[in-house]
């Protein structure tokens, strides 16, 4: 089990993007070790800028999605994973293809969770580096109106 307070099905987690970002760029969660949750990006129409590149916030948007899917999948019971900051290094051009990203933890505390986010293409080259920062906060209901 590794890190995880809850045991990664990525079936779940790919059903519960339905009609998210995710599903709308195309995102897919593939894989899930003892201290690593990866998932996958197109390079398409959806994802890329007008020169034809990977568009910078579609590589953000990858890092975010799988470092706060990870980050929840580590939080006690009662808890939520919120996003509180993201940066990103683009370093690579990718034109073509597909993406694959893979968060791994840098710290997982009471209170704050930090993520790193590898992106890759095809050929394994890093194209961009992520951090995300997450606080842990308590579950609340959706429906009580605050």
């Amino acid at each position: 089990m590794g890190i995880w307070r809850t045991s990664p099905d990525l079936v779940a987690l790919n059903v519960a993007a339905r009609g998210t970002l995710a599903e709308t760029l195309g995102m897919h969660l593939t894989e899930a070790g003892a201290d690593f949750l990866r998932g996958t990006l197109p390079v398409d129409a959806r994802t890329v800028q007008p020169f034809g590149l990977l568009h910078g916030g579609a590589s953000a948007a990858l890092a975010e999605t799988l470092g706060s899917a990870a980050a929840n999948l580590c939080c006690a019971p009662g808890t939520r994973a919120v996003g509180l900051e993201i940066n990103a290094n683009h370093l690579r051009a990718v034109r073509a293809g597909t993406v694959t990203g893979t968060a791994r933890p840098l710290h997982l505390g009471r209170a704050t969770q930090v993520w790193e986010i590898r992106i890759e293409d095809a050929d394994g080259r890093l194209t961009c580096i992520s951090r995300l920062t997450c606080a842990i906060v308590a579950e609340r209901d959706p429906n009580d109106g605050a």
